[in-house]
């Protein structure tokens, strides 16, 4: 069984002077009443509503990056990451200034608000449509993202054209891809394989995999492309495993 290293934990009671003197400031501290005391509960609940554990399991998975290779690039055990993860131990300022190097991140990240509410409308005349494929275009394309420009996913509507057009061929990203066909009906070639989408099919695909997207019969075919990053995947992954292992 691992241990955790000595600078990865924050003692409970050390002995040296300095800390002995901080010990007996923090109890006078905490004695005296007055407007400035901080109770511990305090600090407990800001760590707890802080979420250390989940934001950094969050940037690491957004790099596709397993906990030897984070303890590897922060001095760190794998061990102690995976505890910290959890919610079991409580990293040193140090330490998360380990963490927040490697993931070019500001300290202050790790204690934004989690609140997030959102409520944002884009009216069609705002929105810009971008013809691809010269005079006559192969497709017509729509993006949504400026209504959610903190990232994870990225909304957006093709159009495609028509007649003898190039194919919509998405860029790839590690990560998922789900495809709503809003009208018409088109074709998806994956693996030199032709499949076929009407209207209201549901598609999910990998964003890694080489896809081409293209319009079947004589109208356009406007399909909902939902792009999300692989931190947003990862619970799939996770449910499809529980799944199997439930069978």
């Amino acid at each position: 069984m691992k241990m955790s290293r000595p600078d990865e934990l924050t003692p409970a009671n050390a002995h040296s002077p300095e800390s002995g003197a901080n010990s007996v400031l923090q109890a006078k501290a905490v004695s005296v009443e007055s407007p400035f005391s901080v109770a511990p509960e305090g600090a407990e609940d800001l760590l707890a509503h802080a979420h250390l554990g989940k934001r950094i399991k969050q940037l690491r998975l957004k790099r596709s990056m397993g906990l030897v290779e984070l303890g590897r690039r922060t001095g760190l055990s794998a061990s102690f990451l995976s505890q910290l993860e959890t919610g079991r131990v409580v990293p040193t300022l140090r330490n998360l200034a380990r963490l927040a190097l490697v993931f070019e991140k500001d300290l202050s990240h790790f204690f934004e608000t989690t609140d997030r509410r959102v409520f944002r409308i884009q009216r069609r005349k705002d929105r810009v449509r971008l013809p691809h494929g010269g005079v006559e275009p192969d497709y017509i394309s729509e993006s949504f993202g400026i209504l959610i420009p903190e990232g994870g996913l990225r909304p957006c509507v093709a159009e495609l054209q028509p007649g003898e057009t190039r194919p919509f061929e998405p860029k790839m990203y590690p990560g998922t891809e789900m495809v709503y066909v809003l009208s018409g009906s088109a074709q998806l070639e994956r693996k030199g394989q032709p499949y076929a989408l009407t209207t209201r099919d549901v598609l999910y695909i990998s964003g890694e995999t080489p896809r081409t997207y293209r319009c079947l019969g004589d109208t356009p075919a406007s399909l909902l492309i939902v792009s999300f990053d692989s931190e947003s995947a990862e619970p799939p992954r996770i449910r499809r495993k529980s799944l199997n292992s439930a069978a």
